[in-house]
């Protein structure tokens, strides 16, 4: 609702639902937290109960009503707390992250010193020992989108475990199975895995898939960062296929990429498995459309052919933003010399081809998700800029895609995939997260040179029925209605 309390009416604009069905023009009506209606022409038809002076009007011609982007992959779980007014995100129509992805999440664990990958996170401590509690930290930071939770495997891992190195004993899997079913019972939306990450690596095929049972009998969904996308990754992606069709869990893979220029070209494969593999079970891709992926820093990433970008060190946080071969030449030494100086830090990592981009971004599977990390220092641009990226450099640019499919991707593929009931789509009796834009200049600002750049052409984002951030407005942020989504709720 409006400050005034009075229903909004969104007239006159093109209404892409989010199903991937063509667009019309037409108008929406929210009230309250839900969609009233969607017609033509509904100012002469109100719902009974509404007069005219209960509405504020919205002109949205030559404006796009969409519903509010679901951003598939994010590692915003301590950044609903201690930012809960989420700029980055509303900034690009975002209405809903997904958290607990690669395998990391804030719940269920307790501990005063975190250690990687959890680190990625930016949080020292970890406060909540299950779903519940870090659900009503989110309830108590009231923050200004909504959050849906996925449990971490390695999170679950240093709950449960003295040692990471080697795979969990009977007991410990117990524990982690205990663990897990109580995270799902509190409402998580599924399991993620990153065993791309030495914490999780050890872990065999059969941990995962015992996990991933847990996960099936709540009608979760399982998501991988995937042992390898690099070398192995027609392996990896043979295993994760198998866990998941073992326990009988719908599979996501989490920012598919081919990695490496040995492996540039390769989604003509891996695609091609992956359709393979979606005529037996569930199956879908997020992805972020750049070039570069951001994680910690590595020695075994650094093959000084790639260029890398520096997004923070803890011992030299004055280099961050520099690039590693630069500081490498002042320092007089090499790539991996500096690597291991500047270590704990994070990077971008310049690994992809574009054409691989292009080809997983098209693909019917695929859906967006940001991947953003909001603590680095100096971030990858993906943080603020993914979805109105995707407008600008791949459907209008590019033209891989249909409007509607773009917002497909972003919208009722999301929550269908994910399980986030009653949003995605345009619906009489929907949530009312939406979105208004401007088709022909949504665009994203952020570089890898200034990575916090406010995208364009975002008129207003509603929030369970809301005005929550207005586009060109000082104001920023005006509202926080965001609340912690419950699977199936």
């Amino acid at each position: 609702m409006s400050a005034a309390g009075k229903a909004i009416l969104l007239e006159a604009g093109l209404v892409v639902d989010g199903s991937g069905d063509p667009a019309w023009t037409g108008d929406l009506l929210l009230r309250g937290a839900r969609i009233a209606a969607l017609g033509v022409d509904l100012r002469a038809r109100l719902p009974d109960g509404l007069t005219p002076s209960d509405v504020e009007r919205v002109d949205c011609r030559a404006r796009v009503i969409a519903p509010g982007f679901i951003d598939a992959h994010t590692h915003d779980d301590a950044s609903v707390l201690h930012d809960p007014l989420c700029l980055p995100k509303l900034s690009q129509g975002i209405t809903t992250v997904v958290t607990g992805n690669c395998g990391i999440s804030l719940a269920p664990y307790r501990t005063p010193r975190a250690g990687p990958p959890l680190t990625l996170l930016g949080a020292q401590a970890f406060e909540y020992a299950s779903m519940a509690a870090y659900r009503a930290a989110v309830d108590a930071a009231r923050p200004a989108l909504n959050v849906a939770a996925l449990v971490g495997h390695t999170t679950l891992r240093y709950a449960s475990m003295q040692a990471l190195d080697r795979e969990a004993s009977a007991d410990e899997l117990a524990r982690m199975q205990a663990l897990l079913d109580g995270c799902m019972a509190d409402g998580a939306h599924g399991m993620s895995s990153g065993l791309f990450y030495a914490e999780a690596f050890a872990a065999p095929a059969e941990e995962v898939t015992t996990l991933a049972r847990v996960v099936a009998r709540h009608g979760g969904v399982y998501a991988t960062h995937l042992r390898s996308e690099m070398q192995q990754i027609v392996e990896a992606l043979h295993e994760a296929g198998d866990c998941a069709f073992s326990a009988g869990v719908p599979l996501v893979i989490s920012h598919h990429k081919c990695a490496g220029r040995a492996n540039w070209g390769r989604t003509r494969e891996t695609l091609a498995l992956i359709e393979a593999l979606a005529q037996r079970q569930r199956i879908a891709l997020d992805a972020y459309p750049y070039v570069a992926g951001s994680t910690l820093l590595r020695e075994d990433l650094v093959d000084g052919v790639i260029d890398v970008l520096l997004t923070w060190s803890d011992p030299h946080p004055g280099m961050a933003g520099r690039l590693l071969s630069d500081i490498a030449r002042a320092w007089g030494c090499t790539e991996q010399q500096a690597c291991l100086r500047l270590q704990p830090g994070g990077a971008c990592y310049f690994q992809m081809h574009e054409e691989d981009v292009e080809r997983v971004i098209a693909h019917p599977l695929s859906m967006i998700g940001s991947d953003g990390l909001p603590h680095d220092r100096h971030p990858h641009p993906r943080l603020w800029g993914t979805f109105p990226r995707v407008f600008a450099r791949y459907w209008r640019e590019r033209r891989l895609f249909t409007l509607e499919q773009a917002v497909h991707k972003m919208t009722g593929m999301t929550a269908r995939n994910l399980r986030i009931a009653g949003r995605g789509l345009l619906r009489a009796g929907a949530m009312a997260d939406v979105v208004v834009f401007d088709p022909e200049s949504i665009a994203d600002t952020a570089t890898y040179e200034q990575p916090r750049g406010l995208s364009r052409g975002i008129d207003q984002v509603f929030v369970n029925g809301v005005l929550t951030y207005r586009g060109g407005d000082s104001a920023g942020v005006r509202a926080r209605a965001g609340r912690m989504l419950v699977r199936g709720a």
